[in-house]
């Protein structure tokens, strides 16, 4: 049996023999479990389930279309780093998904939902559904989400965990992306992960 160490050498030396650096720490997430099976419906209405998403790098992020600054921001600090990415790293990026789930199912239809998205990039998949798959995804990936109060022109917020996750091709959690560090981090911790 390989010690840690020696567990670690090998797959740096592996990692050289394909012409990719290997990761030198543990994922962050590693064996959280955050991120589980769901049911929603993309922005041209076919139904999405988490399983979908094998076999590419996914990064999560939950949110809604009417929220006046974290939502967009996060949204567009990832995709920006995603572009970033691409450009160092083409064949990588090309195995990554940008993913958009509301937490707003009332206000944020599917298409609601896909003019938002295609605000930051024509290949992200927004996500919607009801409010109890809203609710069920919320639960599977960790997320924190309740409607704050309704004025009186029916005008409201949602308060929610703003968190991007990371996971892998296998639907593993691997580490949560620096949105609030800009672009360039989200950029560096894609390439940290990414293989």
């Amino acid at each position: 049996m390989l010690s840690r160490a020696a567990a670690a050498t090998l797959l740096a030396s592996l990692a050289a023999c394909s012409g990719q650096p290997a990761p030198t720490e543990e994922a962050p997430l590693a064996g959280a479990t955050i991120g589980g099976d769901f049911t929603l419906v993309d922005q041209n209405g076919q139904t999405r389930r988490w399983a979908d998403f094998r076999g590419k790098y996914a990064v999560v992020y939950f949110g809604y279309t009417y929220c006046p600054d974290i939502c967009p921001t996060d949204v567009q600090r990832t995709a920006q780093g995603l572009r970033t990415f691409a450009a160092e790293h083409p064949d990588e990026a090309a195995k990554v998904q940008q993913i958009f789930v509301s937490v707003d199912p009332e206000r944020d239809t599917p298409k609601v939902v896909g003019e938002f998205v295609s605000a930051f990039g024509k290949d992200i998949v927004g996500l919607t559904g009801t409010p109890e798959q809203i609710d069920a995804a919320a639960k599977a990936f960790k997320v924190f989400h309740g409607k704050g109060k309704v004025e009186d022109n029916g005008a409201y917020l949602v308060d929610h965990s703003n968190v991007t996750y990371l996971f892998g091709p296998d639907g593993a959690p691997i580490a949560t992306l620096p949105t609030d560090q800009g672009a360039a981090a989200v950029a560096q911790e894609l390439a940290k992960w990414v293989r």
